[in-house]
């Protein structure tokens, strides 16, 4: 918890490197987690024309289950995090800004950076998670009757199926000489 007023005070803006443990709350709020280690919000909030800038660099490693095989994978995960609060007091042009979602507002004169770090980090989950030697090869999971196939794939099957069953179809070869 960063507290406005002990912000207010420093006009360099308070530092910070703190670490947190946030895996229950993430799989809560997330079932597709299955762990998040390691996790390091390094930064600085400060004041300024109002506004309270929190920038920070976000670290942790995540485990997520592969989008193919359902294996759990690790992924490390570093980023510099931009937000921008206010607490509303400021009047018109705060308000309008906190209505278009372009600053945050501040709830109980504190800036909760655990919150923050798990907003951002289940802003940043990604659609693609694939284990070392599922990027390595092209193979797609398959099993009786079915399988994975690209859209590439996809397409060219289509347009082979829908050649295959044309009406005129039956009449391929016919004028062939043998």
């Amino acid at each position: 918890m960063l507290h406005i007023q002990e912000i207010r005070k420093n006009p360099d803006g308070l530092t910070f490197e703190q670490g947190f443990d946030l895996t229950q709350e993430l799989q809560m709020r997330n079932p597709e987690i299955l762990n998040v280690a390691d996790i390091v919000a390094s930064g600085k909030v400060q004041y300024e024309d109002g506004l309270y800038f929190l920038d920070y660099d976000l670290s942790y490693t995540i485990t997520l289950a592969s989008s193919r095989s359902m294996e759990p994978v690790d992924q490390k995960e570093n980023y510099l995090v931009n937000e921008v609060f206010s607490d509303g007091h400021s009047g018109k042009m705060d308000q309008d800004l906190i209505a278009d979602d372009l600053v945050l507002p501040i709830e109980n004169e504190v800036i909760n950076l655990a919150e923050s770090v798990a907003d951002n980090i289940l802003l940043h989950i990604p659609l693609k998670v694939l284990t070392s030697e599922e990027k390595a090869s092209d193979c797609m999971p398959s099993g009786n009757d079915w399988q994975v196939m690209t859209e590439e794939e996809y397409q060219k099957n289509k347009q082979a199926q829908k050649e295959k069953n044309s009406p005129f179809a039956s009449l391929q070869g016919l004028f062939d000489e043998e």
